[in-house]
């Protein structure tokens, strides 16, 4: 098969994929660009990303370093990413131990469930004071803030995925006297990983989705978050807007990063 053979068949498999969300995306953009124009929104139109000077040069040199906080919004987007890999790593950790942990002891969970439903609850703006005053290292609360918001969703789905375990299992098990090492390996982790995964999807959307919450904290730094809240505070409004594009892409592309992960790692039958 030649490449012309190659690209039609591509086409015809996935042109609808492609085709479809380009024209929903460029309907959006053009009826932003008229209301913006008709005076029915305060917003500036998408066009202002290349008509405004400021956000011009923000968009066409993003790997721009000048010193200080005058980077580019690579450098602001990446120093928010490693501090959204900490915050996540830690919330995984946790909460894949406590899941599974609150889902083998049913005593447990009954002590510890209505402390979590509570937690979980709170907004991640409402934890900013609480972890300014118990951690006065902003960037070990910008990482708590991060990592609060992340961890419920992998807490309690991981749990969920544990208690689903056909007893059917734990009767093999039991009957085979296999070992509790074998056991945590062998039938616990296969049968609670895809919650495992739900729950580690969902979380790292809500942990990028905290990232503004997370560098409030953090007066003077390098960050998508901080940059939001300082281009806020000087009525930059094109630039908050371009900020939060490069947050939506770089979302998405973490959403299918673990969605790629998900349909490598898991079996066909249980994706």
């Amino acid at each position: 098969m030649n490449f012309s053979e190659s690209l039609r068949s591509f086409w015809k498999k996935r042109g609808q994929d492609i085709i479809l969300p380009i024209i929903g995306i460029l309907g959006f953009l053009a009826i932003w660009q008229f209301a913006s124009m008709v005076g029915l929104t305060k917003l500036p139109p998408p066009s202002s990303l290349f008509t405004d000077e400021n956000t011009r040069v923000l968009l066409l040199y993003p790997f721009m370093d000048r010193g200080g906080l005058d980077k580019g919004l690579f450098w602001q987007t990446w120093a928010s990413l490693q501090r959204v890999a900490l915050g996540y790593t830690a919330a995984a950790i946790v909460g894949i131990g406590m899941g599974i942990l609150v889902g083998t002891q049913p005593l447990v969970n009954k002590a510890l469930d209505p402390l979590f439903q509570f937690l979980r609850m709170i907004a991640p703006l409402a934890w900013v004071p609480i972890t300014l005053i118990a951690l006065p290292n902003v960037q070990t609360a910008a990482i708590f803030v991060i990592f609060i918001t992340a961890v419920w969703p992998i807490l309690i789905n991981t749990t969920v995925g544990v208690q689903q375990i056909p007893q059917d299992y734990k009767n093999v098990a039991r009957v085979l006297q296999i070992s509790p090492r074998k056991y945590f390996f062998k039938i616990l982790i296969p049968s609670a990983l895809p919650y495992i995964f739900t729950g580690l999807r969902i979380a790292i959307g809500l942990a990028w989705l905290a990232i503004i919450a997370a560098e409030i904290v953090m007066s003077g730094v390098v960050g998508i978050g901080f940059f939001i809240w300082s281009a806020y505070q000087n009525n930059y409004v094109s630039e908050v807007i371009l900020a939060v594009v490069y947050i939506g892409a770089v979302g998405l592309l973490l959403d299918r990063l673990m969605a790629y992960l998900q349909h490598k790692i898991l079996p066909p039958e249980t994706r």
